[in-house]
């Protein structure tokens, strides 16, 4: 092995690892994927727990919805399709919430929930 392909390998090694360092995750908590179409949420029931930070991503496969809940700190949210948006979720308080969709989305609107289990 020659001494200049050694420095080169090196100096790739740590231009990696450099590299690798410098990625950041686009968020520092667990995330739960959440899909809204017509006229249902997909997982329907997500568990999380209390004092624990997560991190929803949501999207819609059809169709625009939306998602709020004061109670678990979501803000007003619209859902469109082609997009995902991410909300950080802190539950305070353990209990079972249901959120309805916050946007008329037709004929099943008022069927379209999401429940949200908080376990200690």
């Amino acid at each position: 092995m020659t001494k200049r392909f050694l420095v080169r390998s090196l100096s790739l090694a740590a231009a990696i690892i450099a590299l690798l360092m410098s990625v950041t995750p686009s968020s520092a908590h667990p995330s739960i994927d959440i899909v809204a179409s017509n006229w249902t949420f997909t997982p329907s029931t997500i568990t999380l727990y209390v004092g624990e930070r997560r991190e929803l991503r949501l999207t819609s496969s059809g169709g625009v919805h939306g998602i709020e809940s004061k109670q678990l700190g979501i803000p007003l949210t619209s859902i469109v399709p082609g997009r995902w948006i991410s909300i950080d979720v802190m539950s305070k308080k353990a209990g079972i919430y249901v959120l309805h969709c916050a946007v008329l989305c037709g004929a099943g609107h008022q069927n379209m929930t999401l429940t949200v289990k908080v376990v200690p």
